[in-house]
């Protein structure tokens, strides 16, 4: 499975994910991640499986201009590494931004889990959205 990163590594890597999603290249988000990992938005249920990640976040892109993960603080703490950041994006013609910490776990050089906390209402209404877009796969 490759060698275990050092802290610098997996800091490279949170900022190589935050570039993938600026430049909007969800197959390179979705092999990011180990073939059965999972990518856990914590206030729905879990996406398993790079295909299943890779079907998720290119789904996202449906009206989606621009994405910029804005780091504030990223760090490692018992292996794991943790960024807290603003998501800044357009949709549709339409400016909003999240606060965000997503918190990664690797196994090798991939991510085997990555969950990520905010506020879902305020997600929802900056992205325009009266519905929930996971509403329809549940």
């Amino acid at each position: 499975m490759g060698a275990t990163l050092s802290d610098e590594q997996k800091i490279a890597k949170g900022r190589e994910m935050a570039e993938a999603w600026r430049v909007m290249d969800w197959r390179k988000v979705a092999d990011m991640f180990t073939p059965d990992g999972v990518l856990h938005s914590m206030m729905v249920e879990p996406v398993v499986g790079r295909e299943a990640v890779y079907k998720r976040v290119s789904g996202l892109g449906d009206g989606l201009e621009s994405i910029t993960l804005n780091i504030h603080h990223m760090g490692v703490i018992d292996g794991v590494l943790y960024m807290e950041r603003t998501d800044e994006f357009v949709i549709r013609g339409r400016p909003g931004s999240a606060p965000v910490v997503g918190v990664l776990e690797f196994e090798g050089e991939l991510i085997k889990v990555w969950r990520e906390y905010y506020d879902r209402a305020h997600l929802l209404k900056a992205m325009g959205l009266t519905e929930d877009f996971d509403a329809k796969t549940r």
